[in-house]
Formats: C-alpha cells, structure tokens, sequence
C-alpha cells in the first residue's frame, strides 16, 4: 500500500529536500538526545535484505551500512544470473531500494547510503519522495516484493535495471505513534514497473541516475 512515484517540482524544491535528506531527514533538533539516531524496533545488526549483497569484504568497496527495522522485510527475487558483472549491478540495485527504506523509516541525523547508491536526477526524486513521508508524518511497514529484475548494457558502459514492485503487503504507519492501518487495501497501483539507469563510479559502486515508474502496472500482476 505503497508506491515510489514522484511528483515533478521545481529544481530549487528538488534541491532542498536532497539537502534535508542528506543531513537531517529524521528531524532532529540541537538536542543532546543520544539515541536520536535510532528508531525503536530498529535492527541495529546487518540489512534486512532477503537476499544477501556481496559484502565489502568481497568485493572491496568501503559501503555504508543500512539498518532497517525488524518490521520491514525487503524480499529481492532471482537471485545470482551466474554473470559476475549483472550480479553487482542487482546487488547496488538492491542496496539502492533499501537506502530509500531507510531514509524513510529510521529517525537517524543523515542518511550517507542514500547519496552512495543514488545521484542526478535519481537522488533528487528519491528525497522527494522519502520527505513526502515525512511531511505527511508517516511511515511504512511490512513486506515489499522485488521480482523480473534483468539488466542489460549499453555501449556507453552504463547498465539499465528494469523490475517489479509488490507492495501488497505493507501498510501505512505514524510516525509519531507508530499506529499502522491495516484497514488499508491492497490496489493495482501497488504493482509497480520501474526502469533504472546506472552508472559505474570511480569506486566501482553501480549509482542510480534516473529512475521512471509506472503504476498498476499490468506486466507485474
């Protein structure tokens, strides 16, 4: 009962809300509050991924670690292709949807993982997106599906990611007092088309650079 899409605003808007999110999405204040950035509930031992990424131990790169909450459950579908090079895009794909997670759902002072797997235009629509949670002053929780994810390459280097969203099991919660509504139903516009292009950095990290969605979308029901 979730989706990612964005509205379109102004650049300086756009702008602003990367700031927020890199900063201080949580909302936190000057207070000398030293658990301001954890959330209760939240998983403070490795991401909550149902299928394991390549640490940074295999291969090589120093990541930012993600911790979600006990409460969500991301569920990534097709596990390894068996080609070492589309296996590390799928794995900093899926380390990108779980980034977007948890800018939304833990309270913490920044968010580096966000900027680490997101840039361009893709960082700017996923801060929208996740500040749009935040004004709202709400949540998520549950189980999101990933599932059909293939990559391909173009000639320039650059990788594109296509996959489906399934965000019938989640349900909207508070913020404040962590309420969720699961009187909420399940819709055609939880199923969601994304198509992603990525672009392999300095550090060997496959970034995000632009993201578009379709909702409802008929090839994932």
């Amino acid at each position: 009962m979730r989706t990612r899409t964005t509205t379109a605003t102004a650049a300086a808007a756009l702008t602003a809300a990367v700031a927020l999110l890199l900063t201080a999405c949580g909302g936190g204040s000057d207070s000398d509050d030293s658990g301001k950035d954890e959330i209760a509930g939240a998983d403070t031992g490795a991401s909550a991924s149902a299928s394991p990424s390549p640490s940074a131990s295999e291969d090589g790169v120093d990541r930012p670690e993600i911790k979600l909450p006990k409460d969500i459950e991301n569920v990534f579908e097709g596990g390894a292709t068996g080609d070492a090079k589309k296996d590390a895009v799928l794995a900093d794909n899926e380390r990108r949807v779980n980034s977007i997670d948890e800018a939304i759902v833990v309270d913490a002072e920044k968010h580096p993982a966000l900027e680490f797997y997101s840039k361009d235009d893709a960082l700017m629509s996923a801060a929208t997106y996740i500040k749009s949670f935040y004004d709202n002053n709400r949540s998520f929780t549950g189980k999101t599906r990933y599932y059909d994810r293939e990559v391909t390459f173009a000639k320039d280097g650059s990788a594109t990611v296509t996959y489906c969203m399934d965000s019938t099991d989640t349900y909207p919660k508070d913020r404040k007092t962590g309420k969720v509504d699961r009187s909420v139903k399940a819709s055609p516009n939880d199923y969601v088309f994304y198509n992603t292009r990525l672009e392999k950095n300095a550090e060997g990290v496959w970034q995000t650079t632009s993201v578009s969605s379709t909702e409802a979308a008929e090839r994932c029901m």
